[in-house]
């Protein structure tokens, strides 16, 4: 029997610095017989080298399009805005599931080729419910961090200068010693360190803001842990209000009431001056976090909340939070996936993959017919 062949995309989604295989888990792959091409990429935080030296093939760059048909495109986000025909099994998030803008444009093209989504954010073991791999934690740690990066230029530069863009690190220890610098500058001018209210914070995603905040030297009596049972009462919440920074780390599935909004952020005494949704549902209409529109990037972080009088607000709603930290978030995820990806050889029949392929056909089935012509 031939290889199975996995075609590692080029990720083309601007400042997107991660990879879904590394070099440790293709040489896994192709340990277990499977062949493993890898398009040259000068954006992904391993060097080309780095898969050669494993046994990978290197491709060019923007190769699958034309790749055979029976080969499996992993990747990691959404594909460019094109409109051929997707002809591949793809491995992905792709992010047209949840009703976001466009999502018809998007997911017809699958179906339109005879291709098939297998999208990497509903991949869930089904005897638990549970993804068996997700960037949550270091999303979370990620938000967390820029979101107090944020407060932390908000002190030092009161004028209402915007926070410049920023790049990713070469590690965990590079981040943390940013922030405190940042936190120890603003403290010296504000007189305090920020409180912090993090909403999901039982979550993967919760967990790693929370992480962050404590690393960066946040008291913990300061960092407002909410989870389910602090919101069922339904908001907006005077707490948001009350904290200098509000972390979302929600998963959001279905409508909810809001947890902030403009109307409630209009109440006197509001000392909150950055939210970071690192869900980053910018375009769901069912969004608890409903004061911006427009999805953030790593050159332009932040989104000023408009029609506010006081203290100006602003947003970070940054959709690849865990690229601020490249290496270590696409080793950690990638490590996770790999007993997943392993049985990429025989996907129909592995449950997993399978109900993947079942939700993929139960959202085609919803597409608007001139979506397919």
């Amino acid at each position: 029997m031939a290889p199975t062949i996995l075609h590692l995309r080029h990720e083309e989604k601007p400042l997107e610095h991660r990879s879904a295989l590394t070099p440790t888990t293709a040489k896994a792959l192709i340990d277990a017989g499977y062949t493993v091409n890898v398009e040259r990429s000068p954006a992904r935080i391993f060097d080309d080298e780095e898969f050669s030296t494993v046994g990978c093939t290197l491709v060019p760059t923007g190769s699958w399009r034309e790749a055979p048909a029976d080969h499996i495109i992993v990747g990691l986000k959404e594909l460019p805005e094109e409109e051929f025909p997707l002809k591949h099994v793809h491995v992905q998030f792709a992010h047209c599931y949840k009703d976001q803008a466009g999502w018809e444009t998007v997911l017809a093209r699958f179906p339109r080729g005879g291709g098939t989504l297998l999208d990497l954010e509903f991949l869930q073991d089904p005897a638990t419910g549970r993804r068996v791999a997700a960037f949550g934690y270091s999303a979370g740690f990620s938000g967390s961090a820029l979101a107090l990066k944020n407060w932390a230029w908000q002190q030092t530069h009161p004028a209402g200068e915007k926070l410049p863009g920023v790049e990713s690190y070469p590690n965990e220890a590079a981040l943390i010693s940013d922030i405190k610098s940042d936190l120890e500058a603003a403290r010296a001018k504000a007189g305090h360190l920020p409180r912090v209210i993090v909403i999901g914070a039982l979550g993967r995603c919760g967990r790693g803001a929370v992480d962050m905040c404590l690393k960066a030297g946040i008291p913990d009596e300061q960092i407002l842990k909410w989870d389910m049972a602090e919101t069922a009462k339904g908001g907006p919440f005077k707490e948001i209000h009350e904290s200098d920074i509000f972390v979302n780390c929600i998963y959001l599935s279905s409508k909810i009431p809001h947890f902030v909004n403009l109307e409630s952020l209009k109440q006197p005494g509001r000392k909150l001056t950055v939210v970071c949704d690192v869900s980053a549902d910018t375009t769901n209409p069912n969004n608890p976090v409903p004061i911006y529109t427009i999805a953030t990037t790593f050159k332009e972080p932040t989104v000023p909340v408009e029609g506010l009088e006081g203290a100006p607000l602003s947003v970070i709603s940054i959709d690849h939070l865990p690229s601020l930290l490249p290496r270590e978030s696409s080793e950690a995820f990638s490590k996770d996936l790999l007993p997943h990806l392993l049985k990429l050889n025989d996907w129909q029949n592995d449950p997993v993959w399978a109900g993947a392929k079942k939700l993929f056909d139960s959202k085609v089935a919803t597409l608007p017919k001139e979506a397919l012509n």
